[in-house]
């Protein structure tokens, strides 16, 4: 029996399965992966347009960079791993800052590192506002209290939102399986939720198009496309 037959066979005699995604997920649906060496970061400095000193320092510049990013995001449509994600009863941990899985019909995501539909005030009163990818607004203050309103992502040296990690680690102390998709598993404290589940001897399947990801802790690897293997596990 092959690896691919018996880790789909691992999944179908779940009924707690939990997945974990990072950017390889939406790779195949055109966003670019935080480690492509022809990707976006690749041309934009991170400690300038993912960092709080990069706004505080260029709010405009920063503001308006985002603006591109949210209509390219805008044109984005889930790829079949998406789709059979949703179309499968699971809870999902994502590293993403898309919302894919949630175009795809799945309702019950948890973003670890926030969402580029919404804003949230930089000054920390707490004001959150949906946003229309496709026609961003640009920089403006808070309507509560006056700061700047920014994207309602983790950047470089922030902590994980407190009520999504919480929620992330309940996920994954009530799974049967852990799934793993498109992660290097190496962007910290998220990463460690892969760590956890082995610990606590959950059974651990990973896709990814290298081999390697959370090695000497994964039941069963399957290297290839997101897009390709995650449908045939979860048909």
């Amino acid at each position: 029996m092959c690896v691919l037959e018996r880790a789909r066979m691992l999944l179908h005699g779940s009924s707690d399965i939990v997945s974990f995604s990072g950017a390889g997920l939406s790779a195949e649906s055109g966003l670019d992966t935080f480690r492509d060496a022809e990707g976006v970061w690749a041309r934009y400095d991170p400690a300038v347009y993912a960092s709080v000193k990069g706004f505080e320092r260029d709010p405009d510049g920063v503001s308006e960079w985002y603006q591109q990013r949210r209509r390219s995001y805008a044109g984005a449509r889930p790829n079949p791993a998406h789709v059979a994600l949703a179309g499968r009863p699971m809870r999902h941990v994502t590293q993403n800052i898309d919302t894919l899985l949630e175009l795809a019909g799945a309702d019950d995501v948890i973003h670890l590192h926030g969402a580029i539909d919404r804003d949230r005030c930089h000054g920390g009163c707490g004001h959150l506002e949906a946003v229309d990818p496709a026609n961003p607004p640009g920089l403006r203050p808070c309507p509560i209290c006056g700061a700047a309103m920014r994207p309602d992502v983790v950047w470089f040296g922030e902590l994980l939102p407190e009520t999504e990690w919480s929620a992330a680690l309940r996920a994954i102390a009530g799974a049967d399986v852990l799934l793993v998709i498109g992660t290097s598993a190496e962007v910290w404290p998220a990463a460690g939720l892969i760590h956890t589940a082995s610990d606590a001897g959950i059974p651990i399947v990973v896709v990814n198009v290298e081999p390697g990801t959370a090695q000497g802790i994964a039941t069963y690897e399957l290297v290839g496309q997101a897009g390709e293997i995650v449908p045939a596990l979860l048909r």
